[in-house]
């Protein structure tokens, strides 16, 4: 009788506890406004005013880790980010008063140009303020949108406090770049853009700075496939939000590629999502951001930025864990330094072996230079840059030395070209690692 009677108690102990979590849910929900009908009316609000982005299957990247990876892709997006979107709303839904007095963002690029796009075709004032080493190409757009730029501070949240001040007195409105409701509901038509696009996905793989874009996609994709994973991916210098969700204490500090995701403190209201509806985050570091950015340019002809190319990276590492399933990602942002994306693709040349440098010695007498060129284009090479060295030390007045960068189809094409240098009597020695 005993038993009976705790059993019955348990279970009703049971229900009044869950009837308790279902209504504090609720009310969550309501205070926060996140939910999918909430985003579901927000894509309605965005359409005809945004890119519909396309959704594509990566043949290269499918094959690599023989799975089905489809790539979101958001730097085809107004200002080349998934960053319009929570603008958009956040911009359209103030009050008039709001409006007349401006707005404004702290953003190391992406949320800056979002804004800045958004309020000059609101006709609304926006001051915006960017770490000091923001990438140029980004402050420059920025700029050119309309937006009063202010460099202040090394990271975002060095920034923050000043932005505080600047809110109080000029009472202007932050637009924030996550922690923001009407942001992750914006960020969160992405989510069913895609969910949309490709049905049956088992897993997604999304980029994390404070936490914006992610919370909206898992709310919109756990409300359609309770059943799917979603895993965010960080760079091992910000591991702010696996700090969070891992209950960790990884060291943030210095410089990363992801600079659109270098977020020391997350959002607490993307926080909170995120422990509820995260698998997990997954770390990469920065070589394997620089083969990511590299891969989807050389395989898929899409440029991406740092933060845009996370995705990738993480699913390239953890092949194993995504072998034979349907796996989503963003490309969320193409706003790379031009320089940067050359530097990029420059170094996987060498690290490929299909760029060397060589050192030739030479007699110095006319028809030289041309000799040697026209040795190397005969094989197939490509020479990217060369310098005709005649004021070493320890060459004699009448000899001189050829540096030369060489380009080639691979590490045996460049032995090749070497070979055939040297058969023709010149000395040539390899001069840069391919390391």
């Amino acid at each position: 009788m005993w038993f009976l009677f705790s059993q019955a108690f348990s279970i009703i102990s049971l229900y009044f506890k869950n009837k308790m979590v279902n209504k504090e849910h609720q009310l969550l929900k309501k205070k926060m406004q996140i939910h999918i009908d909430s985003i579901k009316d927000a894509s309605k609000e965005l359409f005809g005013n945004i890119v519909r982005t396309p959704t594509i299957r990566s043949q290269y990247l499918s094959s690599e880790i023989n799975a089905e990876v489809f790539l979101k892709l958001e730097n085809l997006q107004y200002t080349s980010s998934f960053k319009v979107r929570g603008a958009y709303v956040s911009i359209k839904r103030l009050k008039e008063k709001q409006k007349q007095m401006g707005v404004i963002a702290m953003s190391a690029g992406n949320h800056a140009q979002a804004v800045a796009w958004w309020a000059k075709k609101e006709r609304v004032k926006a001051t915006i303020v960017m770490p000091e080493h923001a990438p140029l190409s980004k402050v420059m757009k920025t700029k050119s949108l309309g937006a009063e730029v202010i460099l202040k501070g090394r990271t975002l949240n060095e920034s923050q406090t000043y932005v505080s001040e600047l809110v109080n007195e000029k009472k202007l409105t932050l637009i924030h770049p996550y922690d923001d409701p009407n942001v992750v509901i914006g960020q969160g038509t992405l989510g069913l853009e895609l969910m949309q696009d490709i049905e049956n996905l088992d897993i997604l793989v999304i980029p994390i700075g404070g936490g914006g874009l992610i919370s909206g996609i898992s709310i919109v994709a756990k409300a359609l496939n309770p059943n799917i994973e979603i895993y965010g991916v960080q760079t091992e210098k910000f591991p702010s939000m696996y700090n969070v969700l891992h209950k960790k204490h990884l060291n943030i500090l210095g410089d990363t590629l992801a600079d659109g995701i270098a977020v020391k403190m997350p959002g607490k209201i993307t926080s909170k999502i995120i422990k509820q509806s995260v698998n997990g985050i997954l770390l990469i570091d920065e070589f394997e951001l620089e083969k990511a950015i590299s891969s989807l340019f050389e395989n898929e002809r899409v440029v991406a930025e740092g933060a845009g190319a996370a995705g990738v990276a993480a699913i390239f590492k953890n092949k194993d864990m995504f072998f034979g399933k349907r796996v989503g990602t963003v490309i969320c942002g193409g706003n790379i330094d031009a320089r940067l994306f050359a530097s990029i693709l420059n170094r996987k040349l060498l690290m490929d072996g299909r760029m060397t440098k060589v050192r030739i010695d030479i007699i110095d007498e006319p028809g030289m230079l041309a000799r040697i060129s026209n040795l190397i284009a005969s094989y197939g090479g490509n020479i990217i840059e060369i310098y005709h060295q005649r004021m070493f030390n320890d060459v004699p007045v009448k000899n001189a030395k050829i540096d030369a960068i060489i380009e080639a189809l691979s590490v045996e094409h460049i032995a090749s070209i070497i070979k055939a240098l040297r058969e023709d009597g010149f000395q040539v020695s390899e001069i840069m690692e391919k390391s």
